[in-house]
């Protein structure tokens, strides 16, 4: 009882157990029950797991203002819609990953799972490092701001990856050359036991892999910008973990809808580069204007209305691409 109690990273350990717990619980549910076996999951089914996993989050959020207080609580919503939007972004670069090593949307579902898990010990390394950065240096807040605002800008100018760029990634043919792979598929297997050239047998890994290292690298990638968009948010780790994980979790769910309908997000990267330019920025004006921070009511409010102008836009000027009927 006395190790539950005792603070880490901020909070008490009961906190990040129950956390843990949750996650772990939803994994389970997710490969063990839900997708055991390996089926092309529709628009429908992943719009109810994506449901599912929002009122989960939502009503962790709940808990977080009920346990931590309101300002916990609207850092936390603030953090998951950030994070949430962010990682849209991530979803066309991996339809274009599928779609350079022509993987079927049966096995889909499950390199994005181990994905997931991937990020979950990703997120948290790179979290606990930024936390340790700014408990120690302050001044580093004003170097993420700077980056985020950069970066915004850069967006607007930004081309998207197809899959040609995938296909001819330095990485990926270092891999290539690295590891034996296989030339086809071999079901959901990421490994498999097959001669070599010296006819040998060895373990081979298989284009379902590759697909899930450049998945994971794209996180990374992608990491990159939302991980010191949160901490301009707020520098609590508990807050920063958590509204980042549940957000992934429920947009791998998601994945599946949106990959259906991307077109018709076109002008979404617009809206998030206005959106890190908006986060970056009022880290900069904050004691410019004589506070500490930003309250985070406000911060909500104004991410709110940026990523709804941004949908909305998307949809009224790509109107013209919805099939009759």
């Amino acid at each position: 009882m006395d190790f539950l109690l005792a603070e880490w990273l901020g909070q008490p350990a009961w906190m990040w157990v129950g956390f843990i717990g949750i996650v772990a619980l939803l994994l389970a549910l997710d490969l063990g029950v839900l997708n055991r076996k390996d089926h092309e999951i529709g628009v429908r089914e992943s719009l109810l797991l994506s449901s599912m996993y929002i009122a989960i989050a939502l009503a962790f959020g709940g808990f977080v203002w009920w346990e931590l207080g309101s300002e916990k609580g609207l850092e936390y919503l603030t953090g998951f819609a950030i994070e949430k939007s962010l990682a849209m972004d991530n979803v066309f670069v991996i339809a274009m990953i599928f779609g350079a090593f022509s993987i079927p949307r049966i096995y889909q579902h499950r390199v994005l799972f181990w994905g997931i898990v991937g990020v979950i010990v990703l997120r948290a390394l790179m979290i606990a490092g930024g936390a340790a950065l700014v408990s120690r240096y302050e001044w580093v807040l004003y170097l993420f701001a700077a980056f985020l605002v950069f970066t915004g800008i850069k967006m607007f100018a930004a081309r998207h990856e197809n899959e040609q760029d995938i296909a001819d990634n330095r990485l990926l043919a270092w891999l290539r050359r690295r590891l034996p792979v296989t030339e086809t598929l071999h079901g959901h297997a990421f490994f498999v036991r097959q001669p070599n050239k010296t006819g040998r047998t060895a373990l081979h890994v298989t284009p379902l892999f590759l697909a899930l290292v450049m998945i994971e690298l794209a996180d990374v990638v992608f990491a990159v910008d939302s991980v010191p968009a949160i901490f301009a948010i707020t520098t609590d780790p508990y807050i920063v973990y958590t509204s980042n994980i549940f957000a992934i979790l429920g947009l791998r769910a998601l994945y599946f809808a949106l990959a259906a309908v991307i077109h018709r997000f076109a002008y979404l990267k617009q809206a998030l580069a206005v959106l890190l330019i908006f986060i970056g920025g009022k880290v900069i004006a904050a004691p410019l204007m004589g506070l500490d921070k930003i309250p985070p009511a406000v911060s909500l409010s104004v991410t709110a209305v940026i990523l709804a102008a941004g949908v909305g836009y998307s949809l009224w000027r790509t109107r013209s691409d919805v099939k009759p009927g």
